[in-house]
């Protein structure tokens, strides 16, 4: 507990300069090959990608450990959510 920060991702994905919905779009469909429990981290840009991406996560059913602000961009470390069927 506490220290989600400190884990290694499963996988990364840059997505600077990537639009909205753009970036949701590709953080899913980097999601779906990874098993659930398995940790993403997503690098967006501040303002709308990181306003939307992670809610939009949350509602897919993943969940999102943190938001760090890396100074011009953020990373955020999304766990894989259970497989829906």
């Amino acid at each position: 507990m506490g220290d989600s920060a400190l884990s290694t991702p499963d996988a990364q994905i840059d997505l600077r300069g990537t639009p909205c919905p753009l970036n949701f779009v590709r953080t899913k469909l980097r999601l779906q090959p990874m098993q659930p429990g398995q940790l993403l981290e997503v690098w967006l840009d501040p303002g709308e990608p990181i306003e939307q991406v992670p809610d939009s996560l949350v509602m897919e059913g993943h969940e999102v450990e943190s938001i760090c602000d890396r100074g011009g961009f953020f990373a955020l470390m999304v766990r894989r959510g259970p497989i829906s069927r």
